[in-house]
């Protein structure tokens, strides 16, 4: 015995001989078949979004025989539902009526008394048309998704640092499964770009990357940009939209700022995450999708936890793997090949011969405290391959922030950044003698010297 398709179809007539017979003939072949004797009765039925094919009697009032009622229809349900084909049931001969149904947007005819094994067929055909035109818009919808928020791929990483190479290796391992990953670290210190390597280092490689910040979705927004929307689920909805999660369907999602969603968007994030199935805004039925989770944040999560800013059970679920990213200031040895690799860049971009590196420049740079990190190091020298003469890169052309005012105020809340503005200052002051820095610092020598490391002060 042939197996049966699965699809929900629908009839609606007023005759129950009708009914009866068209729910015994189309069982054979399709899995539900459900029956009303209205038009009106079937609104919960189609809401429900499972029909792809009705089959629609043309008269319902007592005497009618002209098939006005049954156009009016088609007209409403294909407004309401253009998803659904239409066939209609009309009496033999009606040539004309079926033209006009098909203009209205019926797609085909089925005549009384019915030959079995015609309707099937009408209705199996139906059905692929049904299915055909959804994947397309599918596909058109999922393009339009990646267009605007696809992103290229990645820069080259630097890690000639033994901290960096640590991670590198850690992240390699992690690629390779489809283990979810939490990228902790400062602003700046690469986390979009280490989630594109791990993508790109993966089984999903040949599929979707899509990066979404979640700093930059409000709560309102937050449902309809990650889960999607269906037509005229509220005021702006003009079209069934696909959400973030759908459009990265195989591949990977990269979603940054976690640490800045409310415990509302946290509780539907954690929904989603754990049964993997999501219901667009206006919607009644599930989606499953299968992507790769990759989070990050600058944020304490926690410290956040332990507060009650930030659920727990939605921490364990993302950070399956954690990595922690060094910031620029603790991976000296990485910032000489990043510059030489930014020149380079950005020497292309603008179409300029590439200068070189004055000594004392490569310095400097080292010594700053780049509380923007690597974004801060990025732009700093794109300012600087702009403003050179093209022949030598100066420490004037980089224009790196002063780190203490003229009357002696901190210009920055970064801790860091103050303990080495604050051990430069001491060092000055007791002119390079270390045992009176380190008695003024209130730290032992050994200590102090592991911070001139840390801090490139040597």
């Amino acid at each position: 015995m042939k197996q049966k398709e699965n699809a929900h179809i629908l009839i609606i007539d007023d005759d129950s001989d009708v009914l009866l017979t068209g729910e015994i003939v189309l069982k054979q072949r399709f899995s539900k078949v459900s029956c009303v004797d209205h038009p009106k009765k079937a609104g919960e039925i189609l809401k429900s979004g499972e029909v792809e094919v009705l089959l629609l009697d043309m008269n319902y009032s007592p005497g009618a025989n002209d098939g006005k009622e049954g156009l009016e229809w088609i007209t409403k349900l294909n407004s309401a539902h253009p998803e659904v084909k239409i066939i209609i049931i009309t009496a033999y001969g009606e040539v004309t009526l079926a033209v006009e149904a098909m203009k209205r947007g019926a797609i085909d005819f089925v005549t009384k008394p019915w030959e079995y094994e015609k309707i099937q067929v009408s209705v199996s055909n139906a059905l692929k048309l049904a299915r055909s035109e959804k994947e397309i818009q599918r596909l058109e919808t999922k393009q339009q998704g990646l267009k605007q928020h696809l992103v290229a791929k990645s820069d080259q990483v630097i890690a000639e640092s033994t901290e960096m190479q640590q991670v590198l290796k850690m992240a390699e391992k992690v690629s390779r499964t489809d283990a979810n990953v939490l990228l902790l670290g400062e602003n700046g210190t690469g986390k979009g770009l280490m989630a594109k390597l791990i993508h790109e280092m993966s089984p999903r490689a040949d599929e979707v990357f899509m990066s979404v910040d979640l700093g930059s979705i409000t709560e309102s927004l937050f449902e309809s940009e990650l889960f999607g929307h269906q037509k005229g689920a509220f005021t702006d909805a003009r079209e069934d939209r696909m959400g973030r999660f759908e459009a990265a369907d195989g591949g990977t999602i990269f979603l940054d700022e976690i640490g800045n969603l409310t415990p509302q968007m946290q509780s539907k994030l954690l929904t989603i995450i754990q049964n993997r199935e999501l219901t667009r805004v206006g919607e009644n039925k599930s989606r499953q999708f299968d992507v790769r989770i990759i989070a990050a944040t600058n944020a304490k999560l926690e410290e956040m936890i332990e507060s009650g800013e930030f659920r727990e059970d939605l921490f364990f679920r993302l950070n399956t793997i954690e990595l922690d990213l060094p910031p620029l200031r603790d991976r000296l040895t990485d910032i000489g090949p990043m510059v030489e690799h930014f020149i380079a860049k950005f020497c292309k971009k603008y179409a300029q011969d590439q200068p070189k590196m004055a000594n004392e420049t490569l310095d400097k740079l080292k010594k700053y405290h780049w509380p923007g990190n690597i974004r801060e190091l990025e732009h700093a020298v794109e300012r600087a391959v702009i403003l050179s003469d093209g022949v030598k890169l100066i420490p004037d052309d980089f224009n790196l922030r002063k780190q203490m005012k003229s009357d002696g105020f901190m210009t920055t809340t970064n801790l860091e950044e103050l303990e080495r503005i604050t051990i430069e200052k001491v060092i000055k002051k007791n002119e390079g003698n270390m045992s009176k820095v380190a008695q003024e610092l209130g730290i032992g020598r050994t200590t102090l010297y592991r911070k001139l490391e840390k801090y490139g002060l040597q």
